[in-house]
């Protein structure tokens, strides 16, 4: 089973997520477990903890900081999971900083579930 953790501060991306990674046809995302956090300190405590993770999709504008310093505190462990940053600053230098900062991929907000679920899968790979 594929486990997410989602790194998102407004509850209706969390719903759209959760909606889209519950209904999809994908068979490496069916039944995937999705664990939440709002804020920094709420990721950071989830990925201190025993659970392990396959992707991470990471908002970079959270209430206590950039999204961008779990990826960075993640860069040197052998057990990484995949980061996916989820913006809707999707300048050239947002991309840029968000790659910079470890991530494997960047998807701009609004995105389609077709896009969201393809990432995944893309990062899974």
């Amino acid at each position: 089973m594929t486990r997410i953790l989602l790194v998102e501060d407004n509850e209706l991306n969390r719903s759209l997520v959760r909606a889209i990674i519950s209904r999809t046809t994908e068979p490496r995302l069916q039944g995937a477990d999705v664990v939440e956090a709002q804020t920094l300190e709420q990721a950071r405590a989830v990925l201190a903890g025993p659970d392990a993770f396959d992707v991470i999709l990471l908002d970079v504008h959270l209430p206590d900081g950039s999204g961008l310093e779990i990826a960075r505190d993640l860069a040197d462990r052998s057990d990484r999971p995949a980061v996916v940053a989820l913006t809707a600053a999707a300048m050239a230098r947002e991309q840029t900083a968000a790659m910079d900062a470890g991530c494997d991929m960047f998807l701009a907000k609004p995105y389609t579930s077709t896009d969201l679920i393809q990432t995944v899968v893309d990062v899974l790979k």
